[in-house]
């Protein structure tokens, strides 16, 4: 029998096609569910509230870390599950999170605090129509279980790890993440992240020479695209592997031309 409360956070911008399933699949289980709304236009909110969560309206950062941990730091629960509204805890998982109490090893029930503070959970990535099994994505392993007051995120950057506050576990099961059922959603999140990184640049002053144009625009697409095609069999996913590591290595060049863009619409001004 559980004996703590189970806390379900979000942050959310425009989710409306995916948040009913997300919400769905932890309903069973969360006795909270705390959205952080960055004021959608769709029905993102409205259908949040219908599903039971408690929606906290806000402004829609750039960095959208930082509408996450205020849905963090609103929770109520001992165990607290971040989710990205395309993602859906499975079955596995669910069954994992009501049974933290229980030590499988000793077969009795145990307190929370004689375990690790925060456990991976392995993401399986929906990619134009199915799913990532190479190229480094999967397992994919990210934190977002974890005690309350045991984990935050930094809210520096986009694809940042919680910083933890003790040790860190191994969750069973999978989050199954619909990131980019499309190319059309690839691409808009694609320029999104690029546009982020290159303003990141610039607010560290970083310095555009021949240097930094060969590393970006030539070393860093071919490393990425090796690493991610050849060294991490993506070449085994098929056309889904090939256009993954190409547009992962575009990333690059697409940063560093949007910050000298950037640089030059500057010194215009």
């Amino acid at each position: 029998m559980i004996d703590y409360m189970i806390s379900v956070v979000l942050a959310t911008y425009n989710e409306e096609k995916n948040i009913e399933q997300c919400l769905k699949s932890v309903t069973g289980f969360a006795d909270e569910i705390v959205v952080v709304d960055g004021n959608s236009t769709d029905k993102t909110a409205s259908l949040a509230n219908n599903l039971g969560a408690k929606v906290i309206t806000t402004t829609n950062k750039t960095n959208f870390h930082i509408n996450k941990q205020m849905a963090i730091d609103a929770a109520q629960g001992e165990v607290i599950l971040q989710l990205d509204a395309d993602e859906v805890a499975d079955a596995q998982l669910k069954e994992f999170i009501e049974k933290l109490h229980y030590d499988r090893v000793v077969g009795k029930a145990v307190p929370l605090d004689s375990q690790p503070v925060a456990w991976w959970v392995r993401r399986k990535n929906f990619f134009m129509g199915g799913f990532l099994k190479k190229g480094g994505q999967y397992p994919d392993p990210v934190i977002r279980l974890f005690i309350k007051g045991k984990a935050r995120l930094p809210q520096r950057d986009v694809h940042e790890q919680m910083h933890v506050k003790g040790e860190v576990g191994w969750a069973q099961g999978h989050l199954i993440h619909y990131s980019n059922p499309t190319f059309a959603d690839y691409w808009r999140k694609f320029k999104t992240y690029t546009s982020f990184q290159a303003h990141q640049l610039k607010r560290r002053n970083f310095r555009i020479n021949i240097f930094s144009l060969v590393n970006y625009l030539l070393i860093k697409p071919v490393i990425t695209f090796f690493k991610l095609f050849i060294r991490h069999l993506g070449i085994l996913d098929g056309l889904r592997g090939l256009v993954f590591a190409f547009m992962s290595a575009l990333h690059h060049p697409v940063v560093i031309i949007k910050l000298i863009n950037l640089k030059l619409t500057t010194n215009q001004k």
